[in-house]
């Protein structure tokens, strides 16, 4: 019988679980997707008993259970910690050490006692460290024999960020920076202080950056205090953080509020507060430093380890901002970034460490990698697409073959309607990548608006990405080689793009954003940059064919694509959460399966539910 080897991350945000069969990568999925609670940190028993049904196994089939990260090494963590800052930090004390008293350093336990409740039969448990978790999910899917490795997040037990070296089946680290001295949590922190929540707003950071005046002397003073009062960035990419000004140690805040407000002469701002230009200059300050940390540890990676090839994973790699400038320096001949480089991409990285170092199992490596595309949840058959469509009452066009659909829905598209677009297995990741998304037509000037406003209900300065052809990838931007996990930001090439008005750093936010920089304004950012998703007819020919068609109808190689929810809610994972989800915005179409659905057919979910139709 094959080894099934069950990873799982949990207990901290975005838990999730993902299955090996003999090493193969089987499936992968979020918890939230099916709890439908946003970076759900609970057991992933869902996503558990999912991936379980995927690979057709039950708990007694499995070999081992790894989790992603050591709880002993954790608490030792925040007792040294509460330690060496006291007698700050009671209140914080006195919260989280009963609970890990009364249950977490019981992990084994806990972990037992969740996966009884999935079936029964007894399982080795394996508990690689945080890092390591992160290291091997970088490394083994990858498609290098050999390569550097860089981990980079808030903090697993100890560490911080390591650097290491993958070889066949083996990883050694080399370097550790240990907590508090975190580049994730310095990135936070501003997260916090520009009035973003905190592990789950640090993209929107990442996009407000572009806002801010990059020839403003606010710029420059932020950036000089940064690097002077907050944290000394060392050669190597080490840093020092300057605990006075942060309470992440030992407290509730990020921050240290007074101090910040002194330092940079503003208060942090109220979630939802009008955005000024002093957050968006001190959200492009940040976003410098911690590019050229990541630089520096990249350097430091390549002296220690001689590698032409970087992996790299942990929340920090989610910065496809700074994985761009990495990939243009011309340091690495390539990169790989785990597409669900944060804690989620844990389980996976556990239960390849299991295989890989746990069971001494040889590697096989693949081009462009082992991952499927990150295509590794469930998905649906027709007969329970339309079992929801029964269920409201839903009318629909049914269509032949898929080539028919995708003319159809690219007419659609060029003509400015926005298609919620629900096909095949979901996405393994944070990112959308065409199976759960939401498109619409790059070339037309009112896009972003419209499905910032009416449809994702979201901050209306957020960008939206492109997807690609993989073929025509270098005819809109300056890149020379595949991106399908949406990773890397690049420039718009100069023959799309317009000139700047003069003044244009100083014109308000919004118009600023409304100016029309490109001949596709919708997914060009502020400073001409687009994060970039290229689709290959390998990787997801039914995609591939729809923006074939696109391209067909229109001569654009490019959709706007993102990602199938609303703010506040995960991207949809099921037929009915796609229709829910399309019924109660201002999305136009829908296609699931080779179905098509005009919103303007379709009954109220208030007349549905009167029809004695619940809602689950």
């Amino acid at each position: 019988m094959p080894e099934a080897i069950l990873g799982l991350s949990a207990f901290y945000h975005d838990s999730a679980a993902a299955l090996l069969l003999d090493g193969e990568i089987i499936a992968a999925a979020h918890e939230e997707r099916f709890s439908r609670k946003k970076h759900d940190a609970s057991f992933p028993t869902q996503a558990a008993a999912y991936v379980l049904q995927e690979a057709g196994l039950e708990i007694r089939d499995l070999s081992a259970v790894a989790f992603y990260d050591k709880p002993f090494l954790k608490f030792e963590r925040l007792l040294e910690t509460y330690h060496g800052f006291a007698p700050a930090g009671l209140p914080s004390f006195l919260s989280a050490i009963p609970v890990w008293i009364k249950e977490k350093l019981f992990m084994k336990k806990m972990l037992r006692e969740e996966l009884a409740r999935l079936g029964e039969g007894e399982v080795r448990l394996l508990f690689p460290e945080h890092h390591l978790s992160h290291a091997a999910s970088a490394f083994y899917p990858s498609p290098f024999d050999e390569a550097a490795i860089l981990t980079i997040d808030g903090v697993g037990e100890w560490a911080t960020t390591t650097i290491g070296h993958g070889r066949g089946k083996e990883i050694t680290i080399l370097r550790e920076l240990h907590f508090p001295h975190s580049v994730g949590l310095l990135y936070s922190a501003f997260t916090y202080y520009c009035g973003f929540k905190v592990n789950s707003g640090e993209y929107k950071l990442m996009g407000l950056a572009p806002y801010g005046n990059p020839d403003s002397s606010h710029l420059q003073e932020f950036k000089q205090k940064i690097l002077s009062e907050l944290v000394d960035v060392r050669d190597d990419g080490s840093i020092l953080l300057n605990m006075r000004y942060f309470s992440f140690a030992t407290g509730l805040r990020m921050s240290n509020d007074r101090k910040w407000q002194t330092l940079f002469g503003m208060p942090p701002r109220a979630q939802e507060s009008e955005l000024t230009q002093e957050y968006m200059d001190l959200a492009l300050a940040i976003q410098q430093v911690t590019e050229d940390i990541v630089l520096k540890l990249a350097q430091t990676a390549r002296k220690l380890t001689g590698s032409k090839y970087l992996v790299l994973a942990g929340g920090v790699a989610l910065n496809s901002v700074a994985n761009g400038r990495l990939l243009r320096t011309g340091l690495y001949e390539d990169l790989w970034i785990q597409p669900a480089a944060g804690d989620a991409g844990g389980s996976l990285g556990a239960a390849l460490a299991a295989w890989h170092i746990g069971s001494g199992k040889e590697r096989r490596v693949q081009r462009p990698d082992t991952m499927q595309s990150a295509y590794l949840g469930p998905e649906f058959s027709d007969a329970e697409i339309l079992k929801v469509a029964r269920k409201y009452g839903a009318k629909y066009q049914r269509f032949a073959d898929w080539p028919e659909l995708c003319a159809a829905t690219a007419k659609l598209l060029s003509e400015g309607n926005v298609v919620g677009c629900f096909q095949g297995r979901m996405e393994f990741g944070p990112r959308a990548l065409g199976n759960r998304s939401i498109l619409g037509d790059p070339r037309n000037p009112d896009m972003q608006k419209r499905m910032n406003l009416k449809i994702k209900y979201r901050e209306g300065f957020r960008p939206f990405a492109p997807t690609v052809l993989q073929e025509d990838i270098a005819d809109y931007f300056e890149l020379d080689r595949p991106s399908p996990y949406m990773l890397l930001v690049v420039p718009v090439k100069d023959s799309h793009c317009n000139p700047l008005p003069q003044g244009y750093h100083d014109l308000p936010l919004y118009d600023r954003l409304y100016h029309q920089r490109s001949d596709v304004p919708a997914i060009t950012h502020v400073d001409y940059s687009a994060r970039v998703q290229s689709v290959s007819q390998e990787s997801n020919p039914r995609y591939w064919q729809l923006l074939r068609a696109f391209k067909q109808e229109t001569g654009c190689s490019l959709l706007v694509n993102t990602s199938f929810n609303v703010r506040c809610e995960p991207i949809v994972c099921t037929p009915l959460d796609a229709y829910r989800c399309f019924m109660r915005t201002e999305m136009d179409y829908l296609i699931m399966g080779d179905l098509l659905f005009d919103k303007r057919e379709q009954p109220k979910l208030e007349e549905a539910q009167s029809g004695n139709v619940e809602l689950d």
